[in-house]
């Protein structure tokens, strides 16, 4: 059974940073891995993607060059650095995982962890 923890969300204000840590319970090597969120109102949508390896990575057109997704797979960790937070980054995120080797698209994902809120204040 595949298990997803996510941390290190919080509350910041605009132009802050913040580290997510996705903890998961199998190889990530074996896996596609991504982060969603999901803000009040709204429906959950894709905000990056790294492949099995690693070599590979995708992000939403609104977070370029400000979020950078990485994986540990000794650790069998991803994270998601985010740096020059808007209030509109503001929601719940959520860690995922794949059997594709790489996929921007929700519907490819099975596995899902509970979320860690990330709110960002102007």
């Amino acid at each position: 059974q595949v298990q997803l923890v996510e941390s290190g969300g919080g509350s910041v204000q605009a132009g802050g940073s913040l580290r997510l840590s996705c903890a998961a319970s199998v190889r990530t090597s074996r896996y596609g891995m991504g982060w969603f969120r999901q803000s009040p109102g709204k429906e959950r949508e894709f905000v990056s993607a790294i492949s099995w390896s690693g070599d590979r990575t995708g992000y939403v057109e609104s977070v370029k060059g400000r979020f950078t997704i990485s994986k540990d797979n000794t650790k069998n960790t991803m994270y998601l650095q985010m740096n020059g937070l808007t209030p509109e980054d503001t929601g719940v995120y959520y860690c995922a995982a794949s059997a594709m080797v790489y996929s921007d698209s929700l519907r490819s994902y099975r596995y899902w962890g509970q979320g860690t809120q990330v709110t960002v204040s102007s």
